[in-house]
């Protein structure tokens, strides 16, 4: 039950990492050679080119807000995948979304010595409305 407890957490750091634009925390979400598939980035691998990502997409004065749920997780020894639902919402300061998106999360979760860790991120969209 710790591991899926540790593993819902990181959906959580993740949303916050994302929202807060905290990239100098990505080591506490992701190991050193994540992989990460998504539509908006392609494929990426490492996290020092995340991070750079990251940081060069960034949308001036554009903010977001993620909500995750539905996070079910399968343990298999040391490694662990991870599934759950994520609605993001696009916005800016004091404003209502612009842009609201349906995500589905696919990931792999391993133990390290700090605690688990993504090893591997797939983020599939489902559906994206303009306001």
């Amino acid at each position: 039950m710790n591991d899926r407890i540790e593993i819902t957490e990181l959906f959580s750091r993740l949303n916050l990492l994302l929202d807060d634009k905290r990239w100098d925390e990505v080591h506490t979400v992701f190991t050193t050679d994540i992989s990460v598939y998504s539509p908006r980035n392609g494929e990426i691998h490492g996290l020092d080119d995340l991070v750079d990502f990251m940081c060069k997409a960034e949308v001036a004065e554009e903010h977001t807000q993620h909500v995750t749920t539905d996070v079910v997780v399968d343990v298999d020894g040391s490694r662990a995948a991870a599934s759950a639902n994520s609605v993001v919402h696009f916005f800016r300061e004091g404003e209502a979304p612009h842009r609201t998106s349906g995500l589905r999360l696919d990931c792999t979760a391993v133990r390290t010595e700090t605690g688990r860790r993504l090893s591997e991120s797939r983020t599939t969209l489902r559906w994206t409305r303009k306001e």
